[in-house]
């Protein structure tokens, strides 16, 4: 007993830490929750590969079809929009019940909840990883020429982790006080997903609807994207998403510091 009060009381840098450290745990039930999603299935997880890559060989065509533009153009710039922007939203959907599908460990004794967020990003990484190697024939078959700057895409997807850590974290804690949340947080995501330029160039744009670019996904979907296709991301989007890192770092630790320990009441 005087275990679990010294964990309850522990100081929020401490509690996040004990969570993030456990690498052991949450990658495990990470890795548990694909299994047991495609238990009895003969493929597995290559599900997710071939589903991924019939939407992206369906829409790619007709897509460059209606936009006029070219297709070896279009192609990689559809696959990895498609490929990013299923991680950047199945994560940020999937924070918002990170606590109360966990809710049966949380019940039974203490846990950082840290653990339970890292487990639902570990589960979407592992998904992404099934999902990126479409990528490789794409970039194939457009020639693309990657040069020294594609190495850009390994900070740029450092930040992406640790705003998908942090958005994830006061998220669910907002989620699990508020339950309808979740459905205005996924009706969001569907919203943006068409202000984002996931399906369309960004330069197709008119002058007047270039504050759309201002979207902190679309900043992150050009760093990650752009360097994969032999480009160099902007600096307005370096700036940008390191500015929305400082202001959601900040959020998450007053929410976290405040309303930790009452999670286990919400559920």
């Amino acid at each position: 007993m005087s275990q679990v009060h010294s964990n309850l009381h522990r100081s929020a840098w401490s509690d996040w830490w004990e969570g993030t450290r456990r690498t052991d745990i949450w990658w495990t039930l990470a890795w548990f929750d694909i299994v047991l999603r495609y238990r009895r299935s003969m493929l597995g997880p290559l599900w997710l590969t071939l589903s991924m890559g019939a939407m992206i060989g369906g829409m790619g065509p007709l897509y460059a079809s209606l936009f006029g533009t070219e297709l070896s153009k279009f192609f990689p710039h559809l696959a990895l929009g498609i490929i990013f922007w299923g991680f950047l939203s199945g994560t940020v959907t999937d924070s918002c019940n990170s606590f109360v599908n966990a809710a049966h460990y949380l019940r039974q004794g203490y846990f950082p909840i840290t653990l339970f967020v890292w487990r639902t990003l570990a589960r979407n990484v592992i998904q992404f990883a099934h999902h990126i190697v479409l990528y490789i024939p794409v970039a194939l078959w457009a020639h693309i020429s990657l040069s020294w700057d594609a190495l850009l895409v390994f900070p740029a997807f450092l930040l992406m982790i640790v705003n998908a850590h942090a958005l994830g974290l006061w998220l669910g804690l907002i989620c699990t006080r508020y339950r309808d949340v979740t459905q205005i947080v996924t009706s969001i995501m569907q919203m943006l997903m068409f202000l984002t330029p996931v399906f369309w160039l960004p330069e197709n744009l008119p002058g007047r609807a270039q504050y759309i670019l201002w979207n902190p996904l679309a900043q992150m979907l050009d760093l990650l994207r752009t360097p994969l296709m032999g480009g160099e991301a902007s600096l307005h989007s370096w700036l940008g998403i390191l500015g929305w890192t400082v202001v959601n770092v900040v959020v998450c630790a007053l929410l976290f510091r405040k309303y930790r320990r009452r999670v286990v009441y919400w559920l």
